[in-house]
C-alpha cells in the first residue's frame, strides 16, 4: 500500500483512474459477500473444504481496504497504474479463494470479470490487457491445480477434460469480447464527456463577450450622477475664481478632463442603447454577419434568398446560432474550390439553411458520423486526413439547442461537395426575438432617461 503515492501523480494527456472512495465501498462488498459464502457453504451446508486458510484470504483483502481508507482521504482518486495494480490483487486475491474451493470447476469463478469490467471502464487499454492476461493466466493454472470442490455425495467431482477446456475458452472469449466492447462504449463516453465539456466552454465565452455591452452600459449608468456634479462644481469655481488665480489652468482643465470623462460615458451608453435593436436582425442580416469573417480566403460565398422578402423572419441575436452557423461556412471555406453556397427559405412554419460547397464532399465511411465528437476524416484532394471533428459536433450541439435539426450529405453527381441542411421551428426563433425585443426596447427607455436627466446638469 505505501508503494501507491509514487503512483497518484497524473501522468500523460488523458486521465484515467477511479475514484478510491467507490473504490473501496464496492470491496468492503465483495469482502461482506466472500465471507457469508464461505461460512454459510462451510457450517451451513456442511461443507468439508479448507475454510481458515480461504477466510486469511479474505482477512488480507479487508485490511488492505482498511490500510486504503486510513492512507488517504476519501475524494482522493487513484490515477491509471495504483487502480491498476488494486484489480491485480483482486484478481490475485479471487484465484486464491477458487484454488481451495473448486478451481474452474466452482461456479463463482466467473466473477473474475467484475475487476475486468471495472478497468475495461475506467482505467487505460494497456492496463486492461495486462489485467486481462492476468486472469487468463490465473485460469489456466486453476484448471490444473486446485483442492477439488466438496460436495454432498462420497468423493470428489470429476469433470471431463473437454469440458474444462470449454470452461477456460469460454473465460478466454469473454475476457476478450467483453473487454473489447466495453471499453469502446466507455471511451465513446469519455469522448462525448470532454466534448459537451469544450461546447459549454465555447458557450459561456460568447455568453460572456455578449453581456459585456450590458456591463459598460451599466458603469455609465452608475458614473453618470457623480461626474455630472463634479462637472457642475467645476463650472462654478470657474466662474467665481478671479481672472488672475494661479489655480486658474488646473481648473479649466479639470473641466476639460471631466467634460472629456462625461463624452465617454455617452458613448458607452449609446452603445448600450444601440444594441438592443440589433438583439433582433433579419435572417440575411444573420447570415450576412456569419458570412462576412470568411470572405477573404479566395473563396467566394455566395446568399441565396427566396425573391419574396416581406415575411423574412426576424430572430434574436444568440450566440449559439452565430458560433454554430459560422463554424459550418468556416469548415465549407476550408474545404471548397471555388466557391460556397448559402440558401435560405422559410414560410409560416420553419426556416430552412442549406450551405453546400464545390469540395470533395465527406468520405463514405464517415458521412453516418459527422457530427459525433473526435469524426475528423474529411479529405481533401490531397487525400490527408483533415480536422473536421469536434468543432462540427460543438456547432451542431449550439444549434439544436436553439431547437434547430440538423443533417449532412454529399451533393448528388455531377456536382461534388458536402451539404449541410439545418431547420427550425419559425415559432420557436420568433418568440425568443420577442423577449430579447422587449428586453431591448426596456434597455433603450433606461439609457435614454439617463441620457435626458444628466444633461441638465452640464450646463
Amino acid at each position: 500500500m505505501l508503494g501507491l503515492d509514487a503512483l497518484t501523480r497524473p501522468r500523460g494527456d488523458r486521465q484515467y483512474g477511479l475514484r478510491l472512495d467507490t473504490f473501496i465501498r464496492l470491496r468492503w462488498l465483495v469482502v461482506l459477500g466472500q465471507t457469508v459464502t464461505l461460512v454459510g457453504v462451510r457450517w451451513g451446508f456442511n461443507f468439508e473444504f479448507p475454510i481458515w486458510p480461504t477466510l486469511g484470504i479474505v482477512a488480507v483483502s479487508a485490511a488492505t481496504n482498511l490500510a486504503l481508507r486510513l492512507r488517504y482521504p476519501r475524494p482522493h482518486r487513484l490515477i491509471d497504474p495504483a487502480a491498476g495494480f488494486l484489480l491485480a490483487f483482486d484478481v490475485v486475491e479471487l484465484a486464491g479463494l477458487l484454488y481451495f474451493t473448486g478451481g474452474i470447476d466452482n461456479p463463482f469463478f466467473a466473477f473474475f470479470l467484475a475487476p475486468f469490467l471495472i478497468s475495461a471502464t475506467a482505467l487505460a487499454p494497456m492496463t486492461t490487457l495486462l489485467i486481462g492476461l492476468l486472469i487468463v493466466v490465473v485460469v489456466t493454472f486453476l484448471s490444473f491445480f486446485y483442492v477439488p470442490l466438496p460436495w454432498t455425495t462420497p468423493g470428489a467431482i470429476n469433470f471431463p477434460l473437454l469440458y474444462r477446456i470449454s470452461e477456460w475458452i469460454a473465460m478466454a472469449v469473454q475476457v476478450g469480447f467483453i473487454g473489447i466492447y466495453t471499453w469502446k462504449i466507455a471511451e465513446e463516453t469519455r469522448q462525448l464527456s470532454d466534448a459537451l465539456a469544450a461546447t459549454e466552454l465555447v458557450l459561456e465565452r460568447e455568453q460572456h463577450l455578449s453581456a459585456l455591452d450590458g456591463l459598460a452600459a451599466a458603469a455609465a449608468h452608475e458614473l453618470g450622477t457623480p461626474l455630472a456634479t463634479i462637472a457642475l462644481v467645476v463650472r462654478e469655481l470657474e466662474r467665481a475664481m478671479p481672472p488672475d488665480a494661479s489655480y486658474a489652468d488646473d481648473i479649466r482643465l479639470l473641466r476639460e478632463q471631466s467634460e472629456r470623462c462625461r463624452a465617454i460615458l455617452r458613448r458607452i451608453a449609446s452603445l448600450g442603447s444601440d444594441e438592443a435593436p440589433f438583439d433582433r436582425l433579419s435572417l440575411s442580416q444573420l447570415l450576412n454577419e456569419v458570412a462576412e469573417p470568411h470572405r477573404n480566403f479566395g473563396i467566394k460565398i455566395d446568399l441565396r434568398l427566396p425573391a419574396e422578402r416581406a415575411s423574412e423572419p426576424v430572430i434574436a441575436r444568440n450566440p449559439g446560432i452565430l458560433y454554430g452557423l459560422g463554424n459550418i461556412v468556416e469548415n465549407a471555406v476550408d474545404f471548397a474550390k471555388e466557391r460556397v453556397m448559402i440558401e435560405a427559405d422559410w414560410d409560416a412554419d420553419q426556416i430552412e439553411l442549406v450551405i453546400t460547397d464545390d469540395g470533395p464532399g465527406f468520405a463514405d465511411d464517415i458521412i453516418n458520423r459527422v457530427g459525433d465528437p473526435y469524426v475528423s476524416w474529411r479529405e481533401r484532394d490531397s487525400g490527408a486526413p483533415q480536422g473536421l471533428g469536434l468543432g462540427i459536433f460543438i456547432a451542431k450541439t449550439l444549434l439544436e439547442r436553439t431547437g434547430a435539426s440538423f443533417s449532412v450529405k454529399n451533393r448528388e453527381a455531377p456536382e461534388t461537395g458536402a451539404m449541410v441542411r439545418i431547420e427550425w421551428p419559425r415559432a420557436k426563433l420568433a418568440l425568443a426575438a420577442k423577449t430579447r425585443a422587449k428586453r431591448g426596447e426596456n434597455t433603450t427607455a433606461g439609457a435614454e432617461k439617463e441620457r435626458l436627466a444628466s444633461e441638465p446638469a452640464a450646463e
